[in-house]
């Protein structure tokens, strides 16, 4: 097992990829962040909310030994950081009626994506978490070397849409995403999935993953067990604890039901999944963990995700809960990239980094 620091700057706060996404082919891998200030501020996220957030991105061509970190090159509505709203003064994020309702912030989607070309990647973005929010998506053709976009997707008369990237590939001309609706009252949140047909011209809401969740319900993360099956990690927020829930459907997406709870507890505020599907067939999924010893763990399904083994953990030398957000890969010679972000002590920084391990 190795631990890699992906990026990392005194005074500076990176966080939250699973925000934006992570994309791989062989040993190049692209991973997606945000940056912005280190504050000692009370509570969860020790930002200071008075300076931007900058989206990031970094690439590794050597299978997550090392990296290289620049700005997302893509277009960003008044050029401000995308998914990082709630991170920031309100003068500063895409509020709705600051930045997103000037012409041309977002654009109509182009259709024309071939959803199975090699290269090819996809990240949402969003503009919050709860009422009002909006979101967006970008395609990129050339291995996340530029983006397309920002392309609008619809509302569905939904109070607010917050989206993070997460998609299933369905055919050249379709791909399903899932996405997180606020919930009628207009807080945080109900998973749903949603499909294009045409290319990413025309978008259908498809299914509630969980209509009316207890609590908040968020961050979905899907994978592909038969020719006909899906299976959906989601990030749970109840009073007595934070879970992670799994949800099946054996329609491709058209209904779902409760599976089983992989991880009872992901401590303080929760943590969002990141599950894939290995090239064995077994199911891996990697998650951070809020209570101490804060850290990075993983459980493994050898048979879709119907039982889970034992937590692998993967570090456990956090200095508190505000860590965690992975995304996972697999290399072609079998080996396991986590990224995340961290902090080895409550009034240092928080960095990106990625663990290199073998299930």
């Amino acid at each position: 097992m190795q631990h890699i620091e992906v990026y990392r700057e005194p005074g500076r706060f990176a966080g939250w990829p699973a925000n934006y996404g992570i994309w791989s082919w062989g040993d190049e891998i692209v991973v997606g962040f945000t940056v912005g200030y280190f504050a000692p501020v009370k509570g969860f996220h020790a930002r200071d909310s008075r300076r931007p957030f900058q989206t990031m991105q970094a690439r590794t061509l050597d299978g997550g030994l090392t990296w290289q970190v620049e700005p997302t090159p893509c277009r960003t509505p008044g050029g401000r950081a995308l998914s990082a709203d709630e991170h920031m003064a309100p003068g500063l994020g895409l509020r709705v009626g600051e930045v997103l309702d000037q012409p041309g912030a977002l654009l109509d989607p182009p259709g024309g994506i071939d959803f199975t070309y090699p290269d090819l990647a996809l990240m949402c973005a969003r503009s919050g978490l709860e009422a009002g929010a909006r979101s967006w998506f970008y395609v990129s053709q050339d291995r996340c070397a530029s983006w397309q976009g920002p392309y609008r997707l619809p509302l569905f008369d939904l109070p607010g849409l917050a989206a993070r990237t997460n998609y299933l590939v369905m055919s050249s001309q379709k791909c399903l995403f899932f996405l997180t609706a606020t919930k009628l009252d207009g807080s945080e949140g109900r998973p749903f999935c949603l499909t294009t047909e045409d290319g990413g011209r025309t978008f259908d809401f498809v299914s509630w993953i969980e209509r009316n969740p207890a609590g908040m319900a968020i961050m979905p993360s899907a994978v592909r067990l038969t020719k006909t099956s899906l299976l959906v990690a989601v990030r749970v927020h109840k009073p007595a604890a934070c879970s992670i829930d799994t949800y099946i459907s054996e329609d491709n997406g058209e209904t779902w039901h409760y599976y089983n709870r992989p991880v009872a507890d992901t401590g303080r505020g929760g943590n969002p999944p990141a599950m894939i599907r290995l090239a064995d067939g077994r199911l891996c999924l990697t998650y951070g963990y809020r209570k101490p010893p804060y850290g990075i763990r993983a459980k493994i399904s050898p048979d879709g995700g119907a039982s889970w083994g034992e937590e692998i953990i993967l570090r456990a030398d956090g200095g508190n809960h505000d860590l965690g957000y992975p995304c996972t890969v697999q290399r072609a010679d079998g080996k396991i990239v986590t990224v995340y972000y961290y902090n080895d002590k409550p009034d240092g920084e928080r960095y990106i980094a990625a663990t290199i391990w073998s299930a």
